[in-house]
């Protein structure tokens, strides 16, 4: 009898997961980030803790013109690799900042004129991936359909903000005046999985949604910046 109301628990479980499979979110905002730790941002003791709809960590040039502003370059994406990392770990990472730069030219360019000369009303991207994890898709799979791996699970999301076996990847960005070098704004974030994504089986799932989030809060920041109407927040 018991075995058998652990059996219906484990089915629920697992169609909970199938229904996931279709729209859940990959990836969510985690709860701290490493400061300094990509390195390019310089001085971070400028950084403010930013709103729940913002980075993590964050600035914001109070006196930055954004309406002035109608071109942007955006710089290939950096990304950090631990020592000994596997060349397919380093193909992977280089994969995902190669998208990742891709999304940026989708999104902007939507809003701005891409060039790659500095100028009068141009502004520059800059960003640099860290902290890149892959998910342990078998322990992940493991851990959403049996009870027992699904309350050590819960336990720890409530513990960290990060269940477990899941992926995340941190960021470093900043916007630069190209004229003067004038810091407009800079950010550090951090996005890790959530127990029951559309990516159950793709180790790297959240951290390409995570690139493809940025992707489009970038564009969102810039567009409320510019005072801009219909601005789609991601």
């Amino acid at each position: 009898m018991k075995m058998t109301r652990i059996c219906k628990l484990a089915f629920m479980i697992m169609a909970v997961s199938g229904l996931c499979l279709g729209g859940c979110a990959n990836s969510k905002q985690a709860r701290s980030v490493d400061i300094g730790n990509a390195g390019i941002l310089g001085d971070y003791s400028m950084l403010g803790e930013g709103n729940e709809d913002e980075a993590i960590r964050i600035y914001k040039n109070a006196h930055a013109n954004w309406p002035g502003y109608l071109k942007i370059i955006i710089d290939p994406v950096i990304f950090q690799t631990p020592e000994n990392a596997s060349e397919k770990y380093v193909a992977d990472l280089k994969k995902i900042a190669t998208e990742f730069f891709n999304r940026l030219h989708e999104q902007l360019g939507q809003d701005y004129q891409l060039v790659t000369e500095p100028g009068p009303g141009t502004i520059r991207l800059q960003t640099a991936l860290f902290n890149a994890k892959e998910k342990s898709v078998g322990r992940t799979v493991l851990s959403s359909v049996v009870p027992i791996g699904v309350g050590i699970s819960v336990l720890k999301d409530a513990a960290t903000g990060k269940p477990t076996a899941v992926g995340e990847i941190s960021i470093e960005a900043k916007i630069t005046d190209t004229r003067n070098g004038e810091l407009l704004a800079a950010g550090i974030d951090r996005r890790v999985g959530q127990k029951y994504s559309s990516g159950t089986f793709d180790s790297w799932a959240e951290a390409n949604e995570a690139t493809d989030y940025w992707a489009k809060r970038v564009r969102f920041m810039l567009c409320k910046g510019r005072g801009g109407a219909g601005c789609i927040a991601p």
